[in-house]
């Protein structure tokens, strides 16, 4: 069985940070009688766009984490990129709530460690010298 320990434990920490900014959305909707739509409330736009942030990076980010793992092993490094992932996630969701300095340390972190991924992962690839893997059977036919 192939276990992907650092990804698996990213994936799962952030799914722990979605659920609570979903939370926080919630809360403030029941608080501010807003059931649909952003009532024109500033503080739900802002909490709402820390959550779309939030989806619109991770995914990628954590295929980027997973890919690398699965490539190069798990490594202290790769504890580090999953680690500043979500500290920036959290970091930029408090931003989004009038903390300045948190939203640009969490989008910084989340760039960096997106960036870095995406580099090493581009790196690997072009040191990959074996031939290709195919499922097409290629030559004549039986």
């Amino acid at each position: 069985m192939l276990i992907l320990p650092v990804t698996l434990c990213t994936a799962g920490a952030a799914a722990v940070v979605n659920f609570w900014l979903a939370l926080r959305i919630a809360r403030l909707r029941m608080s501010e009688k807003i059931f649909v739509g952003d009532g024109g409330d500033d503080r739900l736009v802002r909490r709402m766009r820390a959550q779309l942030n939030f989806v619109e990076y991770v995914p990628l980010i954590l295929v980027l984490l997973a890919l690398v793992e699965l490539a190069t092993g798990t490594s202290i490094w790769l504890w580090g990129a999953g680690a500043a992932l979500i500290l920036g996630r959290i970091l930029h969701a408090f931003g989004m709530d009038g903390w300045g300095l948190g939203r640009r340390i969490g989008i910084a972190l989340t760039m960096l460690t997106m960036l870095g991924l995406a580099a090493y992962g581009i790196y690997i690839g072009s040191q990959y010298r074996e031939a290709p893997a195919t499922v097409f059977k290629v030559g004549p036919r039986s």
